[in-house]
C-alpha cells in the first residue's frame, strides 16, 4: 500500500511540475499583427531613422521581427554604386539604433538561404 501511495504521489507532484513550468511560459505572439500591435515606434519613423544612417540608400526589404529576445525592425538598405547591402536593425520601442552591419553580396545570399532554413547567419559588425 505504502509503494502505491508514494507512486500516485510521484505521479500527481510530477504533473503539477510540468504544468507549472508550462503555465509558467509566456510565449510572445509572433504573427506580423501581433508584432505591430506591440511595438511602440511606428514603421514610418523607423525607415526614416534607418535611412538617415545610410545616405543616398534605398529600403530594398524590411520586416518587423523579434531577435534575441527584443523586437526590431530590420532593414536591407542599398545604396547605388557600392555592393552589399546595410542592414539597419531599430528597436522598435525605443526607435534607438540597435545594429548597422554591412553584408558583402556573398554574405547577403548565405544569410538569404540560411533564413529561407529557419537559421540566421552573423553579420559582420560595422
Amino acid at each position: 500500500m505504502k509503494y502505491a501511495t508514494r507512486i500516485a504521489t510521484f505521479t500527481l507532484a510530477t504533473g503539477l511540475v510540468a504544468a507549472g513550468s508550462v503555465s509558467g511560459q509566456t510565449a510572445k505572439p509572433n504573427s506580423q499583427a501581433a508584432l505591430m500591435r506591440e511595438a511602440k515606434i511606428t514603421k514610418t519613423v523607423a525607415t526614416k531613422t534607418a535611412l538617415e544612417q545610410v545616405p543616398g540608400g534605398k529600403v530594398r526589404s524590411s520586416e518587423l521581427e523579434r531577435e534575441k529576445g527584443k523586437l526590431i525592425y530590420s532593414f536591407d538598405i542599398k545604396v547605388a554604386g557600392k555592393s552589399g547591402i546595410e542592414e539597419i536593425n531599430i528597436d522598435a520601442m525605443t526607435g534607438a539604433i540597435v545594429a548597422h552591419e554591412h553584408e558583402a553580396l556573398k554574405a547577403e545570399k548565405k544569410e538569404a538561404v540560411q533564413e529561407a532554413l529557419g537559421k540566421r547567419a552573423p553579420a559582420v559588425k560595422k
